[in-house]
């Protein structure tokens, strides 16, 4: 089994989540291929480090599985915008950390 962590990401943690849930226990090499062609952000950041964790085992992409794919909350970037009457209003920009695992359809962790 091996794993990738891309951590920091500017990409919100609860929209990765929505693309990570639908290519968990999927192959690798069919999970690429969908991720492709998905219009999100976190979908082509999540292909770049199902195909790095791939890398970092020596694998191919048709042997492997992916068996698990997390999206963790990290720090949130606070940015404020003027608003009126000499106010300000606080503007949230999350980051998120990445993490999938794959390994061979038959071995356990």
């Amino acid at each position: 089994m091996s794993r990738a962590l891309l951590r920091f990401v500017r990409v919100s943690p609860t929209k990765a989540r929505l693309i990570a849930k639908e290519v968990q226990g999927m192959n690798a090499e069919l999970a690429l291929a969908s991720l492709e062609f998905m219009p999100n952000k976190a979908a082509g950041i999540i292909s770049k480090v199902i195909a790095s964790a791939v890398a970092n085992g020596d694998y191919e992409p048709e042997e492997v599985v992916i068996t698990s794919c997390r999206v963790d909350k990290a720090a949130v970037m606070k940015r404020f915008r003027p608003r009126a009457r000499g106010t300000a209003s606080r503007i949230m920009k999350p980051t998120s950390h990445i993490l999938v695992e794959v390994g061979k359809k038959g071995e356990d962790a």
